[in-house]
């Protein structure tokens, strides 16, 4: 695909290459995880999405455990090709590991985590050996997770964390957040303050959360299928990028100011993040077409009742863009990239083309003729 907009984004990503590479910092904390593994994005399966559908997914608005499961045992074994679901999660986890789970509140109460899910990936992790004090849930925001209602249905035993008690316009807390491992980009919340020091290096950096750099060895990633205003879409490499560290809000000011189509790429190319968030499981159970990230989806959620299976992000935000687009064009709308401002959908472009810059960086295949979708139908 080529818009006009790419080529500005390409040469923002030129004059920025040198802020945005990874400081000494940055690559001792990656030497700390050990030699780059076979496990690091984009995995050991590149431009390979397994897509799984089973219509019994969703009844009524409320997840349905069983047919979840068979998706996911399906899902793990198609992607990995493997004869049984535990010989799949073996080839990422095993006894020892410390593993997070991404989740996701931010489409509250209208498209978020679901119990069922998470509850088919801890029965997987256990399979692999992996103890359930060992697996931690994560959301950046306490609120959200609270909200979430997350906490109230995790199994006994399985741990959750945050990295920031609430949202805040100007998000440059640290507590939760790692000092030494960060991303640093010259580009400032305007709110910061009225006269910015240059000398200041806080407020163009963002930093990741103590969850991922020190609680944790490996990250599954369950993302939603979401629109989103000023990304285009949310989904892996947003779940991470906007998850996974502070100081976000810069990348997307107001409705014009937005540079969400560098600053993705940029943050998901930190070493930590690219070694630890091993495997990417989209839930698309159910989705929001339009008015994303937030309560705006209320009008525009689908039972699309199908999850997707990826080491690759960059591939699966491809597939996950293009059955969005699938749905905008059953109802009549715009594609994603050539959205215009309306009543829930404000910003001037939509920036879908970080899944592209993506794989610029080398974090994924974005080419549909190298992208092999195996779809699975269990209807």
């Amino acid at each position: 695909m080529s818009f006009d907009r790419r080529e500005f984004l390409a040469a923002s990503l030129a004059a920025t290459g040198l802020a945005c590479q990874r400081t000494m910092d940055q690559n001792a904390a990656a030497a700390n995880t050990g030699a780059v593994s076979k496990l690091s994005m984009p995995g050991p399966y590149p431009g390979r999405v397994v897509s799984v559908h089973h219509p019994g997914s969703i009844i009524e608005n409320q997840f349905q455990a069983e047919p979840v499961q068979q998706m996911i045992d399906r899902g793990m074994m198609e992607l990995t090709h493997a004869e049984a679901p535990v010989e799949a999660w073996r080839e990422f986890f095993e006894p020892g590991d410390v593993v997070g789970v991404k989740l996701n509140g931010a489409g509250r109460p209208y498209v978020i985590s679901d119990a069922p899910v998470l509850h088919s990936i801890i029965r997987g992790l256990e399979s692999a050996g992996v103890k359930r004090q060992d697996i931690v849930c994560y959301d950046r925001w306490k609120t959200a997770f609270d909200a979430s209602g997350f906490e109230s249905w995790l199994p006994e035993g399985v741990r959750w964390t945050y990295a920031s008690p609430k949202g805040v316009r100007i998000q440059l807390d640290m507590d939760g957040y790692d000092r030494d491992v960060f991303m640093e980009l010259p580009l400032v919340h305007p709110d910061y303050k009225s006269e910015y020091d240059l000398s200041d290096s806080h407020p163009r950096r963002s930093y990741v959360a103590k969850f991922l750099t020190q609680d944790v060895n490996k990250m599954i990633n369950v993302p939603l299928l979401k629109h989103h205003q000023s990304a285009g879409v949310t989904l892996a490499l947003k779940n991470m990028s906007h998850g996974l560290v502070n100081n976000v809000s810069r990348s997307h000011v107001t409705t014009t100011a937005n540079a969400c189509g560098i600053f993705i790429p940029a943050v998901v190319d930190l070493p930590v993040i690219r070694e630890k968030c091993i495997l990417h499981i989209l839930d698309g159970v159910k989705g929001a077409y339009h008015g994303g990230p937030n309560a705006k989806v209320r009008d525009y959620t689908w039972a699309h009742n199908t999850m997707y299976f990826a080491t690759d992000p960059v591939s699966l935000d491809k597939v996950g863009w293009q059955a969005i687009d699938e749905k905008r064009a059953e109802m009549g709308r715009a594609p994603v990239a050539l959205l215009k401002p309306d009543k829930d959908s404000q910003w001037l472009n939509c920036q879908v083309e970080h899944i592209e810059i993506a794989s610029n960086f080398g974090l994924g295949v974005f080419d549909d003729e190298k992208i092999r979708v195996k779809r699975i139908d269990l209807a």
